[in-house]
């Protein structure tokens, strides 16, 4: 697992490639996360474009990623989903969980959103 992170308009892309599996590839996925999260950033997006392949680990290892940014107000988004990785997420139900977009300005845009809120 290959992990590598910049800033684009306030926003950490971790760009991430190889798999994310029991073992290694959780561990740096964690190891990232937390680190990111002490040095205060809480605008995260996962591009797993390069992801080959996640076992069942990775996807508890995604769903700790996103509960801890959440824990800390900040907010987790997924890019650019393979085929497969997409359709892992979709037959676990966590498609609805996740933010997923597919296109970097989109995602990064996404996260200056002011989400709807019904006036009542």
């Amino acid at each position: 697992m290959n992990v590598s992170s910049r800033e684009v308009n306030g926003v950490t892309v971790v760009d991430m490639s190889g798999r994310i599996t029991l073992g290694e590839g959780g561990v740096v996925l964690r190891d990232t996360i937390h680190d990111l999260l002490d040095k205060g950033n809480k605008k995260i997006l996962l591009n797993l474009g390069n992801v080959t392949y996640i076992d069942s680990s990775g996807i508890g290892e995604l769903i700790t990623a996103f509960t801890a940014v959440r824990k800390q107000g900040g907010d987790l988004k997924l890019l650019n989903l393979t085929k497969k990785v997409r359709d892992l997420l979709q037959i676990t139900k966590l498609y609805t969980v996740f933010d997923i977009k597919d296109d970097e300005a989109t995602a990064i845009s996404a996260f200056n959103e002011v989400p709807f809120r019904a006036v009542s």
